[in-house]
C-alpha cells in the first residue's frame, strides 16, 4: 500500500467537509464520509463514535445504523479501550484474551480497529472490518486515519502557531554547508506553505564522521512542520559515536511513535560519511538517494519503513563508498512527484539526466540547478508540495 497516496486522497476527501460548531459533528461527518469513501481502501464495513463520560466510553453516532443503541456504554476498565488510549490505536478480534463476548456481541462486530482522537482522549472513533485482515496494513491505515482526522479537528488551534513555528524550523535548517573536505556538501528546501514538512541536517558527529539527514513528514503545513521538528531533535539528541545507526533509528521510532502526533508518519534518511568515503546509511521510508559513480547509478534503500506507525519496526543497514568524482543526491518526493500542465510528474529520470550532466557542478550549484529545473518543469511557485536536496560531490 502506498501509504503517503492513502494519506493525500483522506486529507483532500476530509479538507472538503464543512466545519462543525461541535467536535462530535465533526466526527461525524468524518465517519460517513470514511465508511462510504473508503471501503475498498480501508476494508471497513461500518463505524462507531464513542465520546467518554466520567467513567465509560458512551455511544454517540454510528454508521450506518447498527446493533447496539445509541447510549451504549463500556467501561474505561475495558482492557480494549486502556490499549487505545495508551498507544492511540487498537486492533482486535473477538476471539483474542481480554475481549468481552457480551459487549463485542451487543456491539455485532466480530473484528474491529480504533484510534484515539480529537482533544486529551475523550473520543474514540471504531471501525468494523471486513475480514480477513492485515495486521501490519491494518495499523498503518489508522495511524494515517488518525493523523488526517485530528487535522481536521485542531486545524484552528494550530493554525494561531504558525508564526512560532516557523521561527523554530528555520532555527533548525543548517546555517551553513559543512566543512568536510574532500567533500562538497550543501542542502536546500523550499515549504509549500509558510511551514513545511521536509528538513535536512548536517550533525558532526565527530571530527571524522558527518551524519546527514533528510526528513519528510507526511503532508505539509504547520502540523507537519512540528513532526518534522521534532524528528530532528530527537535525532540530534540520539546519535552517538559509538552507537549503531539502525539502534537510533529504531530508537527514535520510538520516540515519534509516542509522541503527541504519533498520528503521524515521517520518512527519513540518515547516514555518517566518514573521511575516506565509506557512508554507512539508513533509509526509513525515504525516496531512495542517488549515488552516480563512474558511469552508474545506485538508489540507497536499505533501511525500514516510516517512522510512527510501527514502534516495534526493525531496520538495517547499508553502505556505499563515494569515491573520487562521485556525487550523491538525496531529495523528498516533493522533487519527483513535482507535476507540469499536462499532469505528467517530474521523475527520477529527470533526476538523473541531470546528475549525468551536471556532475562537474558544485553541491550548491547542483541543488540550485534541481530546483531551477523543477520549477521550470511545473510552473508552480510556491510547489505543491515540500521540497527538499542535499548534495554530497567528491572531487
Amino acid at each position: 500500500m502506498q501509504y503517503k497516496n492513502l494519506f493525500r486522497k483522506l486529507e483532500k476527501t476530509l479538507a472538503a467537509l464543512e466545519r462543525s460548531d461541535d467536535i462530535l459533528g465533526t466526527l461525524s461527518a468524518i465517519l460517513g464520509r470514511l465508511v462510504t469513501d473508503f471501503q475498498d481502501d480501508l476494508g471497513i464495513v461500518g463505524g462507531r463514535i464513542y465520546v467518554r463520560h466520567d467513567g465509560y466510553f458512551v455511544l454517540e453516532d454510528e454508521y450506518p445504523t447498527g446493533k447496539a443503541p445509541i447510549g451504549f456504554r463500556i467501561p474505561v476498565s475495558y482492557p480494549p479501550i486502556g490499549e487505545i488510549l495508551d498507544r492511540g490505536f487498537a486492533l482486535k478480534e473477538i476471539s483474542d484474551p481480554g475481549m468481552d463476548r457480551e459487549i463485542e456481541q451487543a456491539i455485532g462486530v466480530s473484528v474491529f480497529a480504533a484510534i484515539r482522537v480529537g482533544d486529551k482522549g475523550r473520543q474514540i472513533m471504531a471501525f468494523s472490518l471486513k475480514p480477513p485482515v492485515e495486521a501490519e496494513q491494518v495499523v498503518y491505515t489508522l495511524n494515517t486515519i488518525r493523523h488526517v482526522v485530528n487535522l481536521k479537528v485542531r486545524h484552528e488551534h494550530l493554525e494561531d502557531r504558525v508564526a512560532e513555528v516557523r521561527e523554530i524550523q528555520l532555527s533548525l535548517l543548517p546555517e551553513t554547508s559543512p566543512q568536510f573536505a574532500p567533500f562538497d556538501v550543501h542542502g536546500a528546501s523550499v515549504p509549500a506553505e509558510e511551514v513545511g514538512g521536509d528538513l535536512y541536517d548536517f550533525i558532526p558527529v565527530t571530527a571524522r564522521r558527518l551524519g546527514i539527514a533528510i526528513a519528510d513528514s507526511s503532508g505539509h503545513g504547520l502540523p507537519a512542520a512540528l513532526q518534522a521538528r521534532d524528528a530532528i531533535i530527537g535525532l540530534r539528541m540520539g546519535v552517538q559515536e559509538h552507537l549503531r545507526i539502525t539502534s537510533t533509528i529504531e530508537r527514535l521510532n520510538r520516540v515519534v511513535s509516542h509522541s503527541a502526533l504519533a498520528s503521524k508518519f515521517i520518512s527519513l534518511f540518515y547516514g555518517e560519511l566518514e573521511m575516506n568515503g565509506t557512508l554507512v546509511y539508513c533509509n526509513a521510508g525515504q525516496t531512495p538517494p542517488l549515488v552516480l559513480a563512474g558511469g552508474s547509478f545506485l538508489e540507497l534503500t536499505r533501511g525500514g519503513t516510516v517512522l510512527g506507525p510501527n514502534p516495534d519496526a526493525l531496520y538495517e543497514r547499508g553502505y556505499v563508498d563515494l569515491l573520487q568524482g562521485s556525487v550523491f543526491l538525496a531529495y523528498t518526493d516533493g522533487i519527483t512527484e513535482s507535476l507540469n500542465p499536462a499532469g505528467e510528474s517530474f521523475g527520477t529520470e529527470r533526476l538523473r539526466e541531470i546528475l549525468a550532466s551536471r556532475r562537474w557542478l558544485s553541491a550548491r550549484d547542483l541543488v540550485e540547478e534541481v530546483f531551477d529545473r523543477v520549477r521550470a518543469f511545473s510552473i508552480m511557485d510556491p510547489p505543491e508540495d515540500d521540497q527538499t536536496v542535499v548534495a554530497i560531490v567528491r572531487r
